[in-house]
């Protein structure tokens, strides 16, 4: 069912991790030299916020929900990962770096919603298993 609240924490997840693009970390990451950071960035968001979006309408199977949301969160931390690189090179955290601190923290973020989305899905397996006990 869509209307779950794993569904609002897995959309906050893709809005957070594409709320990114539109902060200085991913231009400054583009602006590299070297643009394997850039693309690692870009692809690990990418990929997480399309993982996050699928996993919404796994909800009938929540087993394979959860999986994919693992998935997506491992992709979530590659781009943190990338996302933090890009902070530390440009001179560690200031008070001159607090737009580029704030796309690593919506990257986090993003990551913060995926985790509490696996917790509701297991409290709604909890729920099934107990209704399926009761009959």
């Amino acid at each position: 069912m869509l209307q779950r609240p794993q569904t609002i924490f897995l959309v906050l997840s893709a809005l957070s991790s594409l709320a990114v693009y539109f902060t200085p970390v991913y231009d400054k990451a583009m602006q590299d030299p070297q643009l394997w950071i850039g693309y690692g960035l870009a692809t690990g968001l990418v990929i997480a916020i399309i993982l996050s979006i699928f996993s919404i309408f796994k909800y009938s199977d929540r087993k394979i929900q959860i999986k994919w949301t693992k998935v997506a969160m491992l992709f979530q931390l590659a781009g943190i990962g990338f996302a933090v690189g890009i902070l530390f090179s440009l001179g560690g955290i200031g008070t001159y770096l607090w737009d580029e601190a704030l796309g690593s923290g919506l990257a986090m973020l993003g990551l913060c919603f995926q985790g509490l989305a696996i917790r509701f899905i297991k409290k709604d397996l909890e729920l099934v298993r107990s209704i399926d006990r009761i009959r």
